[in-house]
Formats: structure tokens, sequence, C-alpha cells
């Protein structure tokens, strides 16, 4: 027998899957495509699982300025393994966001027009080759700490992608770090360039998990929905404790004046990023922004003859899977 929903049963309804929703988010389970889910929370994951797409696709850049210059075939294939890695990455977390209902082509206008955003990390130039170890070193370090706890997020494919993508960032890292050990047994100036490079990348690396809580708008709804497992200070906290002993072990000096060991905190004290070049940085005005940018337009352009032909073929081969299904 048909009928309709009245106002007050839909309002049943609707306070009935709210209930559901929120059991799934207390109980730790993970929510998936299909699931009923606030606008908030779909909206809140587009943004965080986009950005995260478009800072891996960015982040190709930095490192892939270097693939005509890498001092060995070892080297070079290495690093072109990596950054074929982060390509992979990208398209993970853009299809993740397909399954939230959002357009990959939306979301590339979107970064395009700068309505959306990417790490601030990859704003900053890659002046040697030691930049390519300490980036494996200190910046996947940094994903790393910030990423692992996102396989537990309560979004299905965003945790299931980055289960794959937090094994391949770790082994950026021992690659990073592995390359920075090399060099550090080297030659003076080799010691010197690698120096040069931490010093130039430890207060942004610092700067990736974000603003400090208490400035950090998006942090405390993103941990009552459980996409996010840890707040932005105490991440950066971990990695400060993580990477201490890695530096002494590498024999270079993290530079920051502040850094001692707080017995009794039972961790390291640290001093305070530039939040000020951070701010600039978002905003667009940072040192390789308008680069960064300018780059992804043009690669974005001079594939627009690819993603043609990719319709025009499934456009084509469409009626005969009709005929065979």
């Amino acid at each position: 027998m048909g009928g309709y929903a009245t106002p007050q049963a839909s309002e049943r309804s609707a306070v009935h899957l709210e209930h559901e929703f929120r059991d799934i988010i207390e109980a730790g389970q993970r929510v998936e495509p299909r699931d009923w889910m606030p606008d908030g929370y779909r909206k809140t994951l587009i943004r965080q699982v986009a950005q995260h797409a478009h800072s891996e696709i960015i982040g190709m850049q930095p490192e892939g300025n270097w693939l005509t210059r890498a001092p060995s075939l070892r080297r070079k294939a290495i690093l072109m393994a990596k950054v074929q890695d982060e390509a992979g990455h990208g398209l993970y977390l853009y299809s993740a966001t397909e399954t939230l209902g959002a357009d990959r082509a939306d979301l590339t206008a979107k970064l395009l027009d700068g309505k959306q955003k990417y790490s601030s990390i990859f704003n900053y130039p890659t002046l040697s080759y030691a930049d390519i170890g300490v980036i494996g070193w200190l910046v996947d370090g940094a994903a790393i700490c910030n990423q692992v706890p996102l396989c537990r997020s309560s979004y299905g494919p965003y945790a299931r992608a980055m289960i794959r993508i937090c094994k391949e960032e770790s082994f950026h890292q021992r690659q990073g770090y592995e390359l920075l050990m090399t060099m550090m047994a080297g030659t003076d100036a080799q010691r010197a360039m690698v120096q040069d490079a931490v010093d130039r990348w430890w207060w942004p690396a610092l700067m990736m998990f974000g603003p400090p809580d208490d400035n950090s708008p998006n942090t405390a709804q993103s941990m009552a929905w459980g996409i996010k497992r840890h707040t932005n200070d105490e991440l950066r906290q971990r990695f400060v404790d993580m990477t201490v002993p890695q530096a002494q072990a590498l024999g270079v000096t993290l530079p920051d004046p502040q850094l001692a060991w707080n017995e009794q905190r039972g961790c390291n004290d640290f001093g305070t990023p530039d939040w000020d070049e951070f701010t600039e940085v978002l905003a667009g005005r940072g040192p390789c922004n308008t680069q960064r940018l300018a780059t992804r337009r043009q690669a974005h352009d001079d594939g627009a003859w690819v993603r043609a032909a990719a319709i025009a073929f499934a456009q084509k081969i469409r009626p005969s899977e009709g005929k065979t299904a």
C-alpha cells in the first residue's frame, strides 16, 4: 500500500539516523559511503581528504625538481619511485573523496582557483640534493606521525587508503634517512649541505601539523567525529620526541636553542614556530606558492587531451559493454 512520510515521521527518521551515526562513532566503528552521515561530517571529510590529495600531487614538485640532477642512477631510480608513489597516494585519496559524493574535477578546479589548500610544507624550495634526504626524514616523518592515527579514522574508505599510504611513507622516511647517513659519512661539504637543509626544513616541518590547538577551529569537532585521533599539539610533540634521537644518531643539530629534555614532563621542550610565516604561506604568499600552482595548472592544461581521449573511449565502448552484459 502506497503512502508518504509525514513531517513527524521524517523528523523521527532523521533523529533515528542521527542516533545510529552517533552509536557508530562512539563504538569506534567505521562509517561507510552508503551510511547516513551529517552534512558537516561529509563536508569536513571532503575538505580534509581533498587537501591531503592535493598535497600528495603538489608534493611531487619539490622532489621532481631533482630527478634530472640526481647524483647517480641508483638515487635517480629511488627518487623516481618515490615521486610515483606520491602520485598514487593522490589518486587513492581523490577516490576516497568520490565516495563522499565529491567530483574530482571540481576539487582540482577549486585547488587551481585557490579555494582549497594543500600542505604549507610544499611551498618551500629544494636548494640542494640534501633537501631530498631531509624531506624524506623530516617531512615524511611528520606525515607518518600525522597519518598513522588516520588508519583508525571513522570513515572507512579514508582509513583503508591510509594503511597503504602509511606503509609507503614509512619506506620513504627510511630512504631519506639512509641518504642523509650516506652524506654525513662523506665530505665536510656534504655534511654542511645536510646541516643547512635541516636548518631550513625543521620549522616548516613542525608547522605541518597545523596551528596550535587553541587556534585550530576544526580540531575539536573532527576529534568528536573520530576523523582525527590526536590534536595538532599532541602530534607535534610526538614528532619532536621521535626526531631528537634520530638527529643525534645522524650527527646533525636541530636549529632550536630551546630544545631540551624535560624530565618532569617526560618529553622534550621546544621553541615556538613562526606562526606569522605559517599564516603568510597559507595565504599564498610563501616562497613557492605561485610557482607550485602555476606548474600544477600547466600540467592540468597539458593533460586536457588525455582526459578528452579517455572520455571518448569510454563512450565508444559503453554500447559494446551493454551488448555483452
